[in-house]
């Protein structure tokens, strides 16, 4: 048997095996209370066999801020937590109720009021608001909310709470000499600094006994200047156990490097193992390790090598809730990929409800059902892209009959430009996974087929779905034709460059393909017509810090606010400030955004009996749209 699927405990809470769902944020109602949708959401979760649950934060007390998240604070809300907890257990999982007593200096909701903290340091989210320190009584008043969470939390039938003190949170301010400046008897020492966190233990085992489980998840390294080293965080790990918690689970970075926190993209899998594993040599409770550990054979060799107990998975579980059950099984061909786009977390901190770019039901379980008519209709999808192909296995799953054709000999479109830098290799993941769903799906994919709007009309289809995706815009500058220019999409896809490459757009696309080069190039340069780069990429803030610090590491050079005027076969020419300039270039690529390939769109207009446009032959996008439109066409027929 896999070491994943062998049963163990933590405390006295018996799981089925050591894979953990990693607690991440959901709506509620009004009063702060879990909603149907947050119901459902976890119960699939627990379907798709995960061991333990852990609910996103729940605050504890709203005195000192507004509720950021789900709150536990009043005894109306224990019924809708108790049906969650029953759900969950009726699919054979435990679940841990993170609690917290807020976000401190990391409030994110209201930029007018200053938040509280452990001392008056500046708001990360707004700054120049500087926090009002908390006072010994306020500490003392949040003390006490922490246990009576944790009351009700039991109260539900939950097997287990786990304090939110983690990431730079209220919590983890205290921990922090960066942030805990207080003279008191909560700052100064290590053991000062983790006066609250140890108060808070000792108040949920008065409230909860003794035997009922408190995990804790805390970041023992921080990884930017003037933070946590991890010399410490082995120290707080200690103090910790000492305390009495069933067990750690380990987090690493802060928002002011959130993607070391919340992995993007461009993270290498298992970036966290080096940190979890080192808590893991000086406790002997439990630990939990998380950090892109969604590969089965990786996550299956961190545990066989004793570098963890147990294996988080957070977005990995939004992507596919059954990744336990499907690794089980032997069906890891068959896991929908996490790509590391943050899309889910970016809707929850714009306040919209979370949401999955290659997964349309993830919180939406019961929002969006495929139900089979039993009619027999033809699909015609034509072009292969993730748009494309989402639409054609929909199609199938529905029961009709679909063809795919695609103008090329492969499936993938323009993700196999996107995914082609060593660093989007989940991209690629998500490739291999559409294109061998499709084929699997039983779905007749027609290569090399050029669709005419004169076939279409003719064979009568049921519904056409034009997935015929954009091209690179090629901008009017003076020398664009040049032999030395090429597009973005063909270097991605393996066209050579020289030693010295301008690249002209610092888009999220002109970034990617520089960081690329670099790789295999003496100097690249990034043009780019607005102040900075990246001030088009409409993503989140952790794949934009990842990015800018990649950028930084490869030492591109960057002009902004520079107007390409001209180009030719030895360089580039612009202006700027008033100023011209010139940068001598051997190669120049071209990343001024794309349009849409929609003439065929427009041509099939009120000649087809049912016509749905997805993806960017719409208009360009993300891989979010394409997925999710190419879905619900079918979904809607």
């Amino acid at each position: 048997m896999l070491k994943l699927f062998e049963k163990a405990a933590i405390g006295n809470m018996k799981l089925r095996n050591r894979i953990v769902m990693a607690p991440m944020g959901t709506t509620a109602d009004v009063d702060g209370g879990y909603n149907q949708r947050s119901i459902d959401y976890f119960v699939e979760r627990a379907k798709g066999g995960a061991g333990l649950i852990i609910t996103g934060a729940n605050i504890v007390a709203t005195k000192y801020e507004d509720r950021p998240c789900n709150q536990l604070d009043n005894f109306h809300q224990v019924d809708r937590l108790g049906i969650l907890v029953d759900k969950v257990h009726q699919h054979g999982a435990k679940i841990a109720i993170q609690i917290t007593p807020g976000l401190g200096r990391m409030v994110f909701t209201d930029p007018f009021t200053p938040p509280y903290s452990a001392s008056e340091v500046e708001s990360f989210w707004f700054p120049g608001l500087k926090c009002k320190q908390l006072s010994v009584d306020d500490i003392k008043y949040l003390v006490q909310r922490m246990g009576w969470g944790a009351y009700l939390a039991k109260a539900s039938g939950a097997d287990a709470v786990e304090l939110h003190a983690y990431g730079g949170y209220l919590m983890d301010q205290f921990h922090s000499s960066q942030w805990n400046i207080r003279t008191d008897e909560y700052g100064g020492s290590l053991e000062n600094r983790m006066r609250f966190t140890t108060e808070i233990i000792a108040e949920v085992k008065k409230n909860c006994g003794q035997d009922f489980p408190v995990l804790v998840k805390y970041t023992p390294y921080h990884g930017v200047p003037g933070g946590r080293e991890l010399a410490e965080g082995l120290e707080m790990a200690k103090i910790l156990e000492k305390a009495g918690v069933s067990g750690i689970h380990v987090d690493v970075g802060c928002y002011e490097a959130w993607y070391k926190a919340i992995s993007t993209v461009y993270q290498e899998e298992g970036h966290q193992v080096p940190v979890f594993s080192e808590v893991k040599k000086v406790v002997s409770v439990p630990v939990i390790g998380q950090g892109k550990l969604f590969d089965p054979e990786y996550a299956e060799s961190v545990l066989k090598d004793n570098k963890t107990d147990f294996v988080a998975l957070g977005h990995q579980m939004l992507a596919d809730p059954y990744w336990p059950k499907k690794v089980k099984e032997g069906h890891t061909y068959d896991i929908i990929p996490c790509i590391g786009c943050n899309e889910c977390l970016y809707a929850g901190f714009a306040g919209k409800c979370w949401s999955c770019s290659v997964n349309p039901h993830t919180y939406h379980e019961t929002d969006y059902p495929l139900t089979k008519t039993g009619e027999k209709k033809s699909v015609l999808v034509i072009g292969g892209g993730p748009g494309g192909m989402e639409a054609a296995i929909t199609a199938k799953e529905r029961g009709y009959d679909a063809e795919l054709w695609e103008k090329s000999s492969v499936l993938g479109g323009t993700l196999l430009a996107a995914g082609a830098p060593e660093f989007k290799k989940d991209v690629m993941k998500l490739v291999t996974y559409l294109e061998n769903k499709t084929f699997r799906s039983g779905v007749e994919v027609k290569f090399m087929k050029e669709a005419t709007p004169e076939e279409i009309i003719s064979r009568n289809f049921d519904k056409v779905i034009v997935a015929t995706g954009s091209r690179p815009l090629m901008p009017p500058i003076p020398g664009i034709g040049s032999k030395n220019v090429r597009t973005s999409t063909e270097v991605l896809l393996g066209a050579p460059t020289g030693k010295n490459v301008v690249v002209i757009g610092g888009g999220l696309v002109g970034c990617e393909t520089a960081a690329d080069i670099a790789s295999r190039a003496e100097k690249v340069t990034i043009v780019e017509i607005l102040d900075d780069v990246l001030l088009t990429a409409n993503h989140c803030k952790n794949n934009d810090q990842a990015l800018r610090d990649m950028i930084a590491d490869l030492k591109l050079d960057i002009v902004a606010g520079a107007r390409v005027t001209k180009i030719d076969e030895t360089g580039v020419a612009y202006t700027k400030d008033g100023a011209e300039g010139f940068i001598p270039c051997d190669t120049v690529v071209i990343a001024a955004g794309y349009s849409s390939n929609n003439e065929l769109a427009e041509a099939l207009e009120d000649k087809v009996k049912d016509l749905s446009v997805v993806g960017d032959a719409s208009s360009p996008r993300k891989i979010m749209t394409a997925v999710h439109e190419g879905y619900h066409a079918i979904r809607l027929m």
